[in-house]
């Protein structure tokens, strides 16, 4: 029997899992794949890798309080979540309008990406980029 494994998931704990997915939806377009009934839990439609979302209750819970929690009036943590566009200044234009705070705003870059920086409402740090090799 073979033991490959896949990346499936990304779990982010937010303040609310219902505003976070509400923000995603407005700021970049992704719809909601799942949400619990507890509102502790929720998942995005953004392709074959998970993007979830779990409240701090649900992080204290799984990880008995022994996590950094996002803050948004502090330096963002070195982890960044990628999202691809072809259109990094609309996308960036986009997100900013709603509500996401402007870190950089898209630039060229040497090995031949378009990438700007934002950060969500709790303070998770986002890339928008355009493919690589595009």
């Amino acid at each position: 029997m073979k033991n490959e494994m896949k990346f499936g998931y990304t779990i982010v704990y937010v303040s609310s899992v219902p505003a976070t997915l509400a923000f995603y939806k407005e700021a970049f377009g992704f719809e909601t794949r799942f949400l619990h009934d507890s509102n502790d839990y929720g998942e995005l439609e953004t392709g074959a890798t998970v993007l979830a979302f779990g409240s701090h209750t649900m992080g204290d819970m799984n990880l008995n309080g022994q996590y950094q929690k996002v803050n948004p009036n502090a330096a963002p943590l070195g982890v960044e979540l990628a999202f691809v566009t072809d259109d990094v200044a609309s996308a960036y234009a986009k997100a900013v309008a709603a509500g996401a705070e402007p870190i950089n705003e898209p630039a060229d870059k040497p090995w031949g990406q378009v990438v700007a920086y934002v950060r969500d409402k709790d303070g998770s740090l986002i890339e928008l980029c355009s493919p690589m090799g595009a």
